[in-house]
């Protein structure tokens, strides 16, 4: 089953902001939208040391949920929070039996490489699990631990080995490599910060200032 017909073509600058800045499904972050928003929605964040990660698990979150739950468009109600992602960020994907990612093209926003494969691609929490564990997530209920995990909006395809360099990092210490897309990931970064009422500490908030100065004002 073809469920993302789009030709697939050059790489272009708007594909690659699409994908950071909206999902276009019914997740919970709204995002800031224009840089002065962001700087403002940054600003208003709580700035507080890093908290412990005493009794931090992935499984603490549960993740890759049922998709249709959680807002995700999808084409059969058989498909997780995984499989949904893959389909809504790539292009030209096919779908078997049980919702089976086989095919299709994904460009990732972090190289600005397109792949093929979906076993190179990997799901990425924008804000990673264990950093927002640290900057608020720790004192959640495991129902709103679940929501953050599955929500379409702070999730994001992106190659393996990038997102696994990345890992638990914020901006002070990983940037996407790509930088023409630090506007629009610190962007997407501070949205879901301010959305789920989660802190940053100083490093963090100048690599994010840092990060909003590459934008350009609408």
């Amino acid at each position: 089953m073809l469920v993302a017909a789009a030709a697939f073509g050059l790489i272009e600058l708007e594909d690659v902001r699409d994908i950071l800045l909206g999902s276009g499904e019914k997740g919970t972050v709204q995002g800031a939208g224009n840089p002065s928003e962001a700087r403002e929605a940054l600003s208003k964040l709580e700035v507080a040391p890093a908290g412990s990660m005493a009794g931090y698990s992935r499984e603490k979150f549960p993740h890759w949920s049922d998709a249709e739950e959680f807002g995700w468009e999808v084409p059969d109600p058989s498909c997780d929070v995984r499989d949904a992602a893959l389909i809504r960020d790539g292009r030209d994907v096919r779908v078997g039996e049980g919702c089976d990612v086989t095919s299709g093209k994904w460009l990732d926003p972090y190289t600005g490489r397109t792949y093929s494969d979906p076993s190179d691609i990997d799901i990425d929490h924008v804000v990673p699990l264990a950093n927002a564990w640290r900057s608020g997530a720790s004192s959640w209920d495991e129902q709103r631990r679940e929501q953050y995990a599955n929500d379409p909006d702070v999730l994001l395809s992106a190659e393996d080995n990038a997102n696994q360099e990345k890992g638990d990092k914020g901006p002070e210490a990983w940037k996407p490599p790509n930088r023409a897309v630090w506007c629009d990931y610190a962007n997407r970064w501070v949205g879901i910060k301010a959305s789920y009422d989660l802190s940053v500490n100083q490093q963090e908030e100048a690599a994010l200032e840092q990060m909003l100065a590459t934008c350009k004002e609408a």
